[in-house]
């Protein structure tokens, strides 16, 4: 069902994006010469390698150390900034490469460091737009995105994606988070640092729970949909009754919830 509205939705989509894309195809063309398009490897559904789509935004190096800010061109900027340089992912959702709504795609050399459970960001087909695309983008760190794509494989819905969809359309009309600070998103698991150090997710959020992490994420319920909150800190509890046969200790207990 859900592979059948993806191909609904690239069928509707593609009347207005045909039309589009060859426009913007020649402007690349006249600006930059060829290719028109950039080929990159990513790793999709169950781990399968395929070959992602893009409008090409960037010249080509003058010098082999050149880095990629100065060439991205003024018409690559207008693309990024707008989204239209994904365009061309619509042949992949048609080649069932990738679907409209998932984790986005993300580089092998990345996903070779993914813990056993972050694994499960690859149960789903890759989507042109996803939960951590309208929650942050670019701009929060690579465990808050891994973290958000496994909450919303864990509870994707029918529901889930069209409120997905809706908030893409918000993005795209006010764009937000397309390159984060320096280009680079922090904190993505290397070999030195194990992904299990990553924010967990809480499977009970309302539930206290001692030591919470301050940059810890929670899910909410299963009911609700929403962004995982952060933890907020300790909260005190009302102080222990003292025992009549003897004082009460220095420093109670607290509880910290999040």
């Amino acid at each position: 069902m859900k592979r059948g509205g993806d191909l609904a939705i690239t069928v509707l989509t593609g009347i207005v994006a045909i039309p589009l894309g060859l426009v913007i195809a020649l402007l690349i063309r006249c600006t930059m010469g060829g290719p028109v398009l950039f080929r990159q490897t990513r790793t999709g559904l169950r781990g399968k390698e395929f070959e992602i789509l893009k409008f090409r935004t960037m010249r080509d190096k003058r010098f082999p150390e050149e880095p990629d800010a100065p060439r991205i061109t003024r018409l690559g900027d207008l693309l990024r900034r707008t989204s239209l340089d994904e365009l061309p992912q619509l042949w992949n959702v048609a080649r069932g490469e990738m679907g409209v709504i998932g984790p986005r795609p993300t580089l092998p050399e990345q996903v070779v460091h993914y813990s056993r459970r972050q694994r499960g960001r690859l149960d789903v087909r890759p989507g042109l737009t996803g939960w951590a695309q309208v929650r942050g983008r670019n701009s929060i760190t690579w465990p808050e995105r891994i973290e958000l794509d496994l909450w919303y494989v864990r509870n994707r819905s029918l529901g889930l994606d069209l409120r997905i969809l809706v908030l893409t359309v918000k993005v795209l009309l006010n764009p937000a988070g397309i390159t984060a600070a320096g280009g680079v998103n922090p904190g993505f698991p290397a070999p030195t640092e194990p992904a299990e150090t990553a924010a967990v997710v809480s499977a009970e959020p309302a539930a206290p729970v001692a030591a919470a992490p301050v940059n810890a994420v929670t899910e909410p319920a299963p009911a609700v949909i929403g962004l995982p909150r952060q933890a907020t800190g300790p909260r005190p509890v009302p102080p222990l009754r003292a025992r009549p046969s003897r004082p009460a200790p220095v420093g109670a207990a607290v509880e910290e919830a999040s």
